[in-house]
């Protein structure tokens, strides 16, 4: 299951652009019952992993904005070290239905947000102004985001150099997933050292991500990323949606207990 789970990840990463951790987490808490942290940091893991195999092939197509890349990394990377370092408090305080809560509140706004997205007309490239000095403000955040959650480097990141910059649909995908890699590479690193991921849980989806990222590669020039994306993010919504609800029950049961204890009590 593993393997297949794996596979499909990878495969939407190198069609779509969207990071691994904005699918990996959601499956791995909700289906396979990996507690979040460890999904975090199995997250991180399996997206440098993953885009290990695809950034070369995006460096050689000249499809990496380095420039704009520098830029991106200079807010993202002090961002995603301190986004580690909030996960690792909130375990510590034991704070796990939160933690749920706020992936799951990340993950309905990423992907309410890129859903509105997609019904907006595309603009000429060629006629946006280059604003990507921004970007190392703007990445800030973002880098946070995946530091906590292992989420939003493929999703916010894509977006925003559609905004801020006149990159080529092809160089934002490409400088998008240069950006993932390093701070997913970063972010790894803090979170092995707190919350070591299941190594064999990672091992395999791994050897199916490897395998779903070259066909991915190979089947990007063919397949139309539009309404891939759209179904996508459409999915993502449900299942953070799943999350709030999760942590909603979780929330409220020991208040019905309570409440239920004094009405016993009050009725002796």
């Amino acid at each position: 299951m593993q393997y297949v789970i794996g596979f499909f990840i990878a495969l939407f990463i190198a069609l779509t652009g969207v990071g691994a951790g904005t699918i990996t987490v959601p499956i791995l808490v909700l289906f396979l019952g990996v507690p979040a942290p460890v999904a975090v940091g199995v997250g991180l893991v399996f997206a440098a992993a993953v885009k290990l195999i695809l950034v070369p092939a995006q460096i050689l197509r000249r499809n990496v904005a380095w420039r704009t890349l520098g830029y991106m990394l200079l807010g993202g990377t002090p961002g995603v070290l301190l986004g580690s370092l909030f996960l690792k408090h909130l375990v510590n305080v034991g704070s796990q239905n939160l933690l749920n809560a706020i992936l799951g509140a990340i993950l309905v706004s990423t992907a309410s947000w890129q859903i509105f997205f997609s019904f907006r007309a595309m603009k000429d490239r060629t006629d946006v102004r280059d604003r990507s000095h921004w970007l190392s403000w703007l990445m800030f955040p973002v880098g946070a985001e995946v530091g906590f959650s292992s989420a939003g480097a493929g999703a916010l990141g894509s977006a925003a150099l559609l905004c801020l910059t006149p990159l080529a649909p092809a160089q934002v995908v490409g400088t998008d997933i240069a950006f993932g890699f390093i701070v997913s590479l970063i972010g790894s690193g803090a979170h092995w050292f707190s919350n070591a991921p299941d190594p064999t849980l990672l091992l395999e989806l791994i050897a199916g991500g490897v395998a779903g990222a070259i066909t991915g590669t190979i089947l990007s020039t063919r397949i139309p990323r539009r309404p891939l994306r759209f179904v996508l993010w459409v999915w993502l919504l449900i299942l953070g949606g799943q999350f709030l609800f999760n942590s909603y029950q979780v929330w409220t049961t020991p208040h019905k207990q309570t409440a239920n204890r004094i009405g016993v009590i009050r009725f002796k």
